[in-house]
């Protein structure tokens, strides 16, 4: 009997494989381990090249670079205190004018808009601006009907894309609005999107003498005396003309700004009107003003861009909007 338990026993075993083997059990799918965030190209962190403040929108979009009258008549300006970039430079005389770089924005109008003068167009040209005027001297026409720089000037549309203010007289009346840039550019076929290389900026503390208010003084008269004064709530300067604060004229919001430089280059009058041209290339000494403290720098004519250096190396701009005030010799600059 037990011989045949043993054959039944057997023959189920061979019916099975014959050897005592567990089957395997279903393996579940390996469940994929969670990802680390990366980010994508589309997702990185960018940031507006002439301010180096974040954004979520487009960077690309092309430096626009107005003529802006300072005559005291033209007083107050529209849209000066939306622009990434300020250069303020003697014209004739004592009167400077405004080269306003604007890219991360746009406002609505912008002007008085006044005539070109050719070293202005080499600032403009530094950023690959589409450059915007309302006449020009000899030496500016020569050298834009070069045809090198893309440009607008109000000559050829006034009363079209230029338009005469009625509480202002001329030639402190002519004002275009972006919507009419931007039309001019697609009319004459210029770009409007551009790769703007970023400047370079800082995210430690600036160093130096601790400043309250620098002043310029291009004239003995008051119109012709800037000044810079220190705001420690916007951890910027606020900017005043003749004893008055830089607003502007459509919104009354004032001008702020988080690095002055003021610089010295050499002026030369070259003509009976009092032109001038004003060398750009060789570099020299300045100042930078940066959230309250002010140091000595040295500038350098980078690719057509003015930029401040300390022993030789590059100093980084704070986050946020600057003005550059170009004069002939520092002893006119006092702060206190």
């Amino acid at each position: 009997m037990k011989h045949w338990l043993f054959v039944i026993s057997c023959a189920g075993l061979l019916l099975g494989g014959c050897t005592a083997k567990s089957e395997p059990k279903p393996t579940e799918p390996a469940k994929p381990s969670p990802e680390q965030p990366s980010e994508s190209p589309a997702e990185e962190k960018q940031m507006f090249p002439l301010t180096g403040l974040p954004t979520e929108g487009d960077i690309d979009q092309r430096v626009v670079s107005v003529m802006i009258n300072n005559h005291p008549k033209a007083r107050p300006q529209s849209g000066l205190h939306q622009a990434d970039i300020v250069y303020e430079v003697l014209a004739e005389g004592d009167i400077t004018r405004f080269l306003a770089l604007y890219q991360s924005e746009l406002p609505e109008r912008v002007g008085p808009v006044r005539s070109a003068r050719e070293y202005y167009i080499d600032l403009s040209d530094g950023y690959h601006a589409l450059y915007v005027c309302h006449g020009w001297s000899p030496e500016a026409k020569a050298r834009l009907e070069q045809g090198n720089t893309d440009y607008l000037n109000g000559l050829f549309y006034d009363g079209t894309l230029f338009q005469r203010v009625s509480f202002r007289k001329a030639p402190h009346n002519s004002y275009i609005t972006f919507a009419n840039i931007e039309k001019g550019a697609e009319q004459n076929g210029y770009v409007w999107t551009d790769d703007i290389d970023p400047l370079l900026f800082r995210d430690d503390e600036p160093s130096g003498e601790q400043v309250e208010t620098v002043r310029i003084t291009y004239s003995h008269r008051a119109y012709a005396q800037v000044e810079y004064r220190y705001a420690p709530e916007q951890k910027g300067y606020y900017r005043y003309s003749g004893g008055e604060q830089t607003v502007d004229y459509d919104t009354h919001e004032p001008v702020v700004v988080q690095n002055v430089m003021i610089i010295a280059a050499r002026h030369q009058v070259i003509d009976s009107y009092g032109r001038r041209d004003i060398d750009f290339t060789s570099g020299g000494q300045g100042y930078l003003l940066q959230n309250g403290v002010m140091q000595p720098i040295e500038w350098k004519n980078v690719d057509g861009r003015l930029l401040p250096y300390r022993d030789g190396v590059p100093v980084g701009f704070v986050p946020g909007k600057t003005w550059i005030n170009i004069v002939p010799e520092l002893t006119i600059v006092e702060s206190k």
